[in-house]
């Protein structure tokens, strides 16, 4: 799991600029709901970057879906993303 966050840290490194970036696993608060699946991870994404705070919400929120689009269909069932300055 933890190379996988890595992983996750180094696609988002590669086209944007990131002052610092946490990922949390809200993973285990989702067991026994409906669609839970052990094999797709419940995300929170705390980002820290000038950049994408110059950018309206919704913007910048596409811009982080476009780079993990693959992962959305394949390990990230939930997304939640915030950024700061």
């Amino acid at each position: 799991m933890k190379n996988y966050f890595d992983e996750i840290k180094a696609k988002l490194n590669q086209q944007i600029e990131i002052e610092d970036i946490e990922i949390v696993d809200n993973s285990h608060k989702h067991v026994g709901h409906k669609f839970y699946t052990p094999e797709k991870f419940h995300l929170h994404l705390k980002i820290k970057s000038l950049y994408l705070s110059s950018l309206s919400r919704v913007s910048a929120q596409k811009i982080i879906m476009k780079i993990l689009s693959n992962d959305l269909k394949t390990k990230i069932h939930a997304l939640e993303i915030n950024i700061e300055k």
